[in-house]
């Protein structure tokens, strides 16, 4: 019972943040309100978006201090999501690289989360 389920990013405007992951994630959120928007990631995993706007939103973080890992079986894989992701006007902070664990490369979302495409670590 003790497994973490559930992601959370902390967006300005969850339409725009939730109509950027429909496109990414290429499916409807499982829920959807004005200020909160959960994605079903697989088994059991749910990406949620949470309006900074929301009237019980308390958060006195502040940046950027995580990335949302995409880990795929290939380079080609990586390739092709790098592709898809420019076609659909992802901005990309982080141009296709060879890391330790691979190629690698990170795009951002609307709020400027970071989000790594890289393959399962070799060797």
């Amino acid at each position: 019972m003790n497994h973490p389920n559930l992601l959370i990013l902390y967006v300005a405007d969850p339409a725009t943040s939730c109509a950027f992951y429909k496109q990414l994630l290429q499916q409807e959120p499982s829920i959807e309100f004005p200020n909160f928007a959960s994605f079903a990631l697989g088994d059991r995993l749910h990406l949620g978006l949470w309006s900074e706007q929301a009237a019980n939103f308390k958060s006195s973080g502040t940046g950027h201090r995580m990335e949302f890992g995409y880990i795929v079986e290939s380079e080609a894989d990586v390739e092709a999501l790098y592709t898809r992701w420019q076609a659909l006007s992802v901005e990309i902070e982080q141009p296709l690289a060879r890391a330790v664990f691979g190629l690698t490369f990170v795009a951002l979302d609307p709020d400027g989360h970071r989000l790594r495409v890289c393959m399962r670590g070799v060797g």
